[in-house]
């Protein structure tokens, strides 16, 4: 039994200056071969498992748009180039391939280093660098084949929208949202989907929100839902644009608050799930920051130290956020 991954860099899928490239990639692709796990060849998600998230119409538009060439489908921008959909099939079916090694006991935990990411594309739209939602894809493809009750965790900077829009009317999929407010999207606060309380959580944050929030939100908000949903198996939305240096979001996170957080995510699958637990990247636009959370996630899954000394400590104060927390719980129903 080991840790798997798949790797999809998608090195076609780039658009002139655009943060979201493959260049997000150039430092980890190297360090690949250190971390002591199992490289699982990715295969493209079929019609049908794309179509248990997306509406078959956004799907055959994805396809047409990218035979005219070069656009830009949004106003994030998202883009498209020739190769994308080939390449959003790839992203998605590696997220399929490490859900399918754990369920099938090939693999005790996995990590899916794809692009484009996936967690802003609703149903009917891709948006936000996004063009299908790997994550909720491949979670849906876990309650086809067995699964009653799965569960996404995301901590990329930006709200995913996506995701909470595919889950909110399965009352097997739940969804936890960490994410910067005020920023792109604009989606994801405390009240949102009250039908859907207690399986659908946001938790929008101040700028500078770091290391010590995030280990507070770990225990007092992953901890009891992830308790109160018990689900069968924990996906990950690993989004390193969380880190305090991001050139696009404003949050505080270090290497050492990715890893962890990492950890504990690891041990309440190890607790609730039988360790079944998925990583997913999501956003991080600086190249060492990805390198440094990928190495983070890998040491979580495999139980091991980190590999680079990243010390990168955040140099911002972080906000209070406990009256946040405190409103959170009480609108989840998780204070005693």
């Amino acid at each position: 039994m080991s840790t798997a991954y798949t790797y999809v860099p998608a090195r076609l899928h780039q658009y002139y200056d655009h943060p979201e490239r493959p260049g997000r990639l150039d430092v980890l692709e190297p360090q690949l071969g250190l971390f002591a796990a199992e490289k699982i060849e990715a295969k493209p998600a079929t019609l049908e498992q794309l179509a248990r998230v997306h509406q078959p119409g956004l799907i055959a538009a994805i396809e047409e748009v990218c035979k005219e060439g070069e656009a830009v489908i949004d106003h994030a921008p998202t883009y498209v180039t020739q190769t994308s959909y080939a390449d959003a099939l790839l992203a998605a079916g590696g997220v399929i391939e490490c859900t399918r090694a754990v369920m099938n006991g090939d693999a005790d935990n996995a990590f899916a280093i794809v692009r484009p990411p996936g967690h802003h594309a609703e149903p009917h739209r891709s948006m936000g660098f996004c063009i299908f939602n790997n994550i909720a894809v491949a979670a849906q493809e876990a309650l086809a084949n067995g699964m009653e009750r799965v569960m996404v965790i995301d901590y990329d900077a930006h709200h995913g929208n996506g995701t909470q829009e595919a889950c909110l009317h399965d009352e097997r999929f739940g969804f936890i949202s960490t994410h910067q407010w005020g920023i792109y999207p604009g989606t994801g606060w405390i009240d949102d989907a009250p039908q859907a309380r207690g399986r659908l959580v946001n938790v929008p944050l101040y700028p500078r929100a770091g290391d010590k929030i995030f280990a507070q939100i770990a225990e007092d908000i992953f901890k009891p839902v992830v308790q109160k949903f018990k689900p069968q198996m924990l996906f990950i939305s690993a989004g390193f644009d969380a880190h305090w240096n991001d050139p696009l979001t404003s949050l505080g996170m270090s290497t050492q608050g990715f890893f962890e957080t990492s950890k504990k995510l690891v041990e309440l699958a190890n607790e609730h799930c039988a360790g079944k637990i998925i990583f997913v990247l999501e956003g991080g636009y600086d190249p060492h920051n990805v390198a440094h959370g990928a190495d983070a996630v890998f040491g979580a899954l495999t139980n091991s130290p980190l590999k680079f000394d990243a010390h990168d400590p955040s140099p911002h104060a972080e906000p209070d956020h406990e009256e946040r927390l405190v409103t959170i719980r009480q609108w989840q129903g998780l204070s005693t």
